[in-house]
């Protein structure tokens, strides 16, 4: 039986990309089961990608995971297939950066080819559509059981490219974070994990200071009046910032990569 297929992209619905590369698929690959991720990513937005493949992935079956946000079609950026050292997952994509957080999140890469030339590509290739061509025929075939060595050409793990994140820091009872991701809420996305919040000092119900303006360290939304500011563990347990029925993005003015200055008053 093959296996399942995850499919993330920005290609949005409005055109023919997303059905063209589920119908490549079935082709080459009749029994897989396609999982549509998201396809309404920012354009060329890879790091947000990533950031959403490294959250869902977890809760995927182990298979093998398509990744298609790729502003250097065509150009010298490479495309691979990779193999994660925990859960035996194999994710495809552009070598940008997309797949480098959710390879981390299963203990770093096991194996990688380079399937820009892979004998399963669909020919002629388009200069702009690897996502047909490259990435959909490699991603099916894998499912269907080929071996990824045989996708591609062999690279050193330690070649591919990382994205570069800001790191939180928590200095003198200060939590410094940063806007890694906003949602179509306005919710704030940080860069802080369930597991770092441990030396944070911050309490359940208790006011919390965000660039100045005043909050509160709350379960769910509704845990404060309409516009108030809330801190919390979002779905993913990551720690974020939002209003109840109100953007916090808009509130605090912030945009990507901004710094977050969060203390208890």
């Amino acid at each position: 039986m093959a296996r399942p297929i995850t499919f993330l992209s920005d290609y949005g619905l409005e055109d023919d990309f997303v059905g063209v590369c589920h119908a490549v698929i079935a082709r080459i690959a009749p029994d897989a089961r396609v999982i549509d991720l998201n396809h309404g990513l920012g354009r060329h937005d890879v790091r947000t990608a990533g950031l959403v493949l490294r959250r869902a992935l977890p809760y995927c079956a182990p298979g093998v995971h398509l990744a298609v946000v790729d502003p250097g079609v065509g150009a010298e950026r490479r495309a691979i297939a990779l193999r994660t050292t925990e859960e035996d997952r194999i994710l495809v994509g552009p070598d940008n950066g997309l797949l480098s957080l959710a390879a981390q999140r299963f203990g770093g890469i096991a194996e990688v080819v380079d399937v820009g030339r892979s004998r399963h590509r669909l020919e002629p290739v388009s200069a702009t559509f690897h996502g047909r061509d490259i990435f959909a025929p490699v991603a099916a075939h894998l499912a269907a059981g080929a071996p990824l060595g045989d996708a591609g050409d062999p690279m050193d793990p330690d070649e591919i490219v990382r994205l570069d994140m800001p790191l939180a820091i928590l200095e003198d009872a200060v939590l410094w974070a940063h806007a890694v991701a906003f949602d179509r809420f306005g919710n704030i996305m940080l860069d802080v994990e369930h597991a770092e919040l441990a030396d944070s000092g911050f309490r359940l119900g208790h006011a919390v200071v965000v660039n100045g303006r005043q909050g509160v360290y709350a379960t769910t939304f509704s845990d404060v009046p309409p516009g108030e500011l809330i801190l919390y563990e979002d779905a993913y347990r990551t720690l974020s910032l939002a209003v109840n029925r109100g953007s916090a993005r808009e509130l605090l003015g912030v945009e990507t990569d901004d710094d977050l200055r969060i203390s208890a008053p």
